[in-house]
């Protein structure tokens, strides 16, 4: 069975307290991982499974809701793979997935990156990285607000920026310029495309 694992870490997690986080944190994880297979560990580490399909957006949407607490953000490497043994806690589980995910965060460590993917697919995992490093550059700067409107905006598919200023108590131009700062038209795009080369690999 093909899966993806998310091996995260939260980045500057001392610099403020654990309970401003920790909450969100798994918040973030019960919304994201599929039939609630999540972790934390080791007090700021955590890891989750869920549909490979979904990953990057998931792992997106992770990142947007710590980052909206300032200084705060998550450093995720997605593994997709197969699984070969379930376990009743996913980092006692084991495959292909989990080893991608815990040798490229390693990785993503050493190069001081925050979100990369590794799979059996060399061409692809070129391909996406150098596109996930690119989007890197607006998700890297979000500011609170642009990362509240990124969370939201994900929580709730296909909301109208009216809407969503309804939501956030916020001014329809306040939510307008946070989402065109967070670039989040082209990482929506940037997800279809990722889905769309995924789908086609996995098809084959």
């Amino acid at each position: 069975m093909m899966v993806s694992i998310l091996t995260g870490d939260i980045i500057n997690s001392r610099k403020v307290s654990v309970e401003t986080w920790l909450e969100l944190l798994k918040a973030a994880l019960l919304a994201s991982a599929s039939t609630k297979k999540w972790e934390i560990y080791r007090g700021d580490s955590f890891q989750l499974e869920l549909n490979p399909e979904d990953a990057l957006l998931s792992a997106i949407y992770i990142k947007a809701c710590v980052k909206t607490i300032k200084h705060i953000d998550a450093r995720i490497a997605i593994g997709i793979g197969k699984k070969n043994y379930t376990a009743e806690k996913v980092s006692e589980s084991n495959g292909e997935a989990f080893v991608f995910s815990g040798e490229k965060l390693e990785e993503l460590k050493k190069e001081r990156v925050s979100l990369a993917i590794q799979t059996r697919w060399d061409q692809f995992d070129y391909e996406m990285n150098v596109a996930v490093r690119l989007a890197l550059i607006a998700i890297d700067n979000w500011s609170p607000v642009s990362a509240e409107m990124v969370k939201l905006s994900i929580e709730n598919a296909g909301i109208s920026q009216i809407e969503l200023a309804e939501l956030s108590k916020k001014s329809q131009s306040t939510v307008s310029e946070a989402l065109k700062r967070a670039r989040f038209a082209e990482i929506l795009e940037l997800d279809n495309l990722y889905r769309k080369k995924l789908r086609h690999l996995i098809s084959k």
